[in-house]
This record gives C-alpha cells, structure tokens and sequence, in this order.
C-alpha cells in the first residue's frame, strides 16, 4: 500500500465561547455550520478507503471526528499529540509532541489503508513544513483562510509517499466548499 496520511483541520467551532480557553479541553464546541462540515469530509473520507482517525482532545475536534467517521465505520481514537498548539510551546516542543503521531499514522496506514489525523491549524502548518511544502505557497493558504490557517475548517491535506526515500507529495485534498479546493503538488 502507499501510505496515505490525511491532515484535517477540525470544523467551526463556536467562536463566540469566550468563556472556553481555545487551546486546553473542552474548548469550543462545532457550530451547526462546523456538524454539516463534519458530515461532508466524513463521506470524503470514506470514499478514500480511510482505515482509522485519530484525533485532538479538543471538543471540536473530537466532534468533528465523531461525525466523519460514521460514514467510514470507524471510532476515532483520541491523541493527545494532535492537540493545538499552546501560547507557552515553541515550534521545537510542537514538533517533538507531534512528529511521533506523524510515524505511527505512516506505519500504521502501510498495513491497513490511509490514516486520518484531526487536528489544528497550527499544527498542520508545521506538519506541512517539516514534509517539505514550499514557504511561499504555504503562506498563500494562510492568507486565504481564516486565521491564518493552511486550511478551512474541516479541510483536508493528503499527504502520500511512493516509497521510503521519496518526498510526500501534498495536496490540498478536501475542502467542505468545493470551490476553495485547490491541488498543488510538492
């Protein structure tokens, strides 16, 4: 099999939570809008053969796995590596929690199909980094959703890899919106 790691950002939380700390449990809780987000990547990800989904602690997360992987047939698993990244973490520390997440998705998906990873948008961005997506066009995803981030709520990166020494090729794979999604390769 070709392993095939998904990176999803969850879908829209509740905004409006002021009274939830963003970046520790619960969080905010998906809106409606965030549900209906959920349940469109959830039939993406079955139609693409996804054999597990792991997820942030976070509540939007959680819910945004919850929804997707109904369709897939599968219960996510809950990672505490994917969790968003906190004001007092450096990109190293990001990285360090991170990447053994990211190795246990490649092994796993070598055997049992693609691997989804629900997490956060700065996470993702890191992620997207350290496999190689080139700064510039990385910069033109943040500028074009919001907060920054290198993907809409409930948006997915495909990353795949035709064999061990190769680059991970990356794609913006889903996006809720079918016209925001867009394939760029590295």
């Amino acid at each position: 099999m070709i392993p095939t790691i998904y990176l999803i950002r969850h879908a829209t939380p509740d905004w409006s939570r002021t009274d939830l700390v963003y970046h520790l449990p619960p969080g905010p809780p998906l809106t409606a809008q965030g549900e209906a987000e959920a349940a469109k990547l959830g039939d993406f990800l079955r139609d693409m053969g996804v054999g597990h989904i792991f997820t942030s602690p976070l509540a939007r997360c959680l819910r945004t796995a919850e929804i997707a992987a109904a369709p897939v047939g599968l219960t996510p698993q809950e990672d505490a590596r994917l969790a968003e990244w906190r004001p007092d973490e450096k990109a190293p520390d990001v990285r360090a929690r991170l990447w053994p997440a990211w190795v246990h998705a490649g092994e796993l998906c070598l055997n049992t199909g693609a691997v989804a990873l629900v997490t956060h948008g700065g996470p993702i961005g890191l992620l997207l980094t350290e496999l190689g997506l080139d700064h510039k066009l990385l910069a033109h995803y943040q500028s074009t959703f919001d907060r920054r981030n290198p993907a809409p709520p409930a948006g997915a990166w495909r990353a795949v890899r035709t064999s061990p020494d190769a680059p991970w090729s990356l794609e913006l794979a889903f996006t809720p919106e079918a016209h925001q999604a867009r394939a760029w390769f590295v």
